[in-house]
C-alpha cells in the first residue's frame, strides 16, 4: 500500500471516528447543557462548573474561541447547540420547579448538585496527569478563591452607579458561565449591581409588553453597556482560557480542580431560609428596617432571603450523602461516555 493509500485510510479512518463521537459529543453536550441551565437557577452554583462536570468544558471553551475568531468548524457548533438548546430548554421548563425545591428542599437538591459537581473531579484529575506542583499550586490557589467566596457569597455590599460599573458586571456575568466554581448572582451581589440588573430587565418587559419606548430607553442604560460586558467577557475569556490550557496546562487544570472541589462549600445542604427578614440585614441592596420589613418580606422571593444552618438527624444525613453519591455516580457515567474521543 503506498503512502498516499495509507494516508487515505487513516483520515477516512479518522473521519468514521469523528462520526462515531457525534452521538456521544450530543449526548454530554445536551446534559452537561441541561445542568448549566439549572445551574443558572440556584443561588450559589455556577454553569461552568457544571459543563466541567459533565466533561464538556475544554470543547465548549475552545469552542467559542474558534467561533469567536470566525474559525467555524462542525463539531464546535454541534456542541455550542446542543448545550446552549439544552440550557434553555432547562431554564423554560425547569425555571419554577427547581426555584420552589430549592426553597422547599433544599437539602435534597444541594446534596444533589454536590454529588452532580464532585462527579466531575475524576475527569479533570485524569487530564492533569501527571501531577506535578505546579498542579498542586493552582489547585490550592483554586480552592482558596472559592472559600474566600463561599465566606463572602451573598453579601451586598451596596449597589455601584455608572456604565463602567454596569459592563464590569458583565464581564462577571459572562465568568459564572466561563470559569468553574463562580456563581454569577454571588459576583453580581459582591458587586452591588444583583437588584440594579433585576430592575432593568423588570423593566425592559414591562416597556416591551405596553409597547412604552420610554421605558425600554430607561432599561438601555444599564442592559447595553451590561450585553457590551458580557460579550467581552465570554470573547476574552474564551480565548484566554484555550491559551493557557494549550500553554500552561498544569497550573491551569489545576486551578479548575481547586475551583470545582471548593465549589462545593457554598452548597452546604442543611439550611433553611429565615423565619423572618433581619432587621439590620441587607438583602438584594434593600436594608431591612422595622418600618419596612412587612413590604420587604412580601417583595422579596424566598428564595434570596438568608439562610440558619440545622443539625440534621441521622437518617436525613445518610439520605443526602446516598443523593449526593447518586449525582456523582450520574454526572460520572456521563463523563465518561465518549471520554476517549475528542471534544
Amino acid at each position: 500500500m503506498t503512502g498516499r493509500q495509507e494516508s487515505g485510510v487513516e483520515a477516512e479512518s479518522a473521519a468514521r471516528n469523528d462520526e462515531e463521537a457525534v452521538p456521544a459529543l450530543l449526548l454530554r453536550g445536551g446534559f452537561g447543557g441541561l445542568l448549566m441551565g439549572l445551574a443558572n437557577l440556584v443561588p450559589g452554583i455556577s454553569g461552568g462548573t457544571m459543563l466541567l462536570a459533565a466533561g464538556v468544558y475544554k470543547g465548549f471553551v475552545d469552542g467559542i474561541a474558534n467561533v469567536t475568531t470566525l474559525k467555524f468548524r462542525g463539531r464546535d457548533l454541534m456542541l455550542l447547540g446542543s448545550i446552549v438548546i439544552a440550557a434553555m430548554v432547562a431554564i423554560l421548563l425547569f425555571a419554577g420547579p427547581i426555584v420552589e425545591l430549592v426553597v422547599t428542599q433544599r437539602w435534597i437538591m444541594y446534596s444533589l448538585f454536590i454529588g452532580l459537581t464532585l462527579g466531575g473531579v475524576p475527569l479533570v484529575w485524569k487530564m492533569a496527569q501527571p501531577a506535578t506542583g505546579s498542579l498542586w499550586a493552582g489547585a490550592c490557589v483554586g480552592f482558596l478563591l472559592m472559600s474566600l467566596l463561599a465566606a463572602a457569597g451573598g453579601l451586598d455590599q451596596g449597589a455601584g452607579a455608572g456604565y463602567g460599573m454596569s459592563v464590569v458586571a458583565g464581564v462577571a456575568g459572562a465568568s459564572a458561565m466561563i470559569l468553574p466554581g463562580i456563581s454569577g448572582s454571588y459576583l453580581l451581589l459582591l458587586l452591588g449591581q444583583y437588584k440594579p440588573i433585576l430592575d432593568a430587565v423588570a423593566t425592559l418587559k414591562k416597556g416591551l409588553s405596553a409597547r412604552e419606548m420610554a421605558l425600554i430607553f430607561e432599561s438601555m442604560h444599564i442592559v447595553i453597556p451590561v450585553g457590551i460586558g458580557v460579550v467581552v467577557g465570554v470573547v476574552g475569556l474564551s480565548n484566554l482560557l484555550r491559551w493557557v490550557l494549550e500553554h500552561r496546562a498544569q497550573p491551569t487544570l489545576g486551578l479548575l480542580l481547586g475551583l470545582l472541589v471548593g465549589s462545593v462549600l457554598g452548597l452546604w445542604p442543611f439550611e433553611n431560609p429565615v423565619d423572618v427578614l433581619p432587621i439590620g440585614e441587607s438583602v438584594k441592596g434593600l436594608v431591612i428596617t422595622a418600618e419596612n420589613v412587612a413590604d420587604l418580606s412580601a417583595q422579596i422571593d424566598k428564595e434570596d432571603w438568608p439562610t440558619e444552618s440545622y443539625v440534621p438527624s441521622g437518617l436525613r444525613a445518610l439520605s443526602a450523602l446516598a443523593i449526593a453519591a447518586g449525582g456523582y455516580g450520574l454526572t460520572w457515567l456521563i463523563a465518561r461516555v465518549g471520554a476517549g474521543k475528542k471534544s
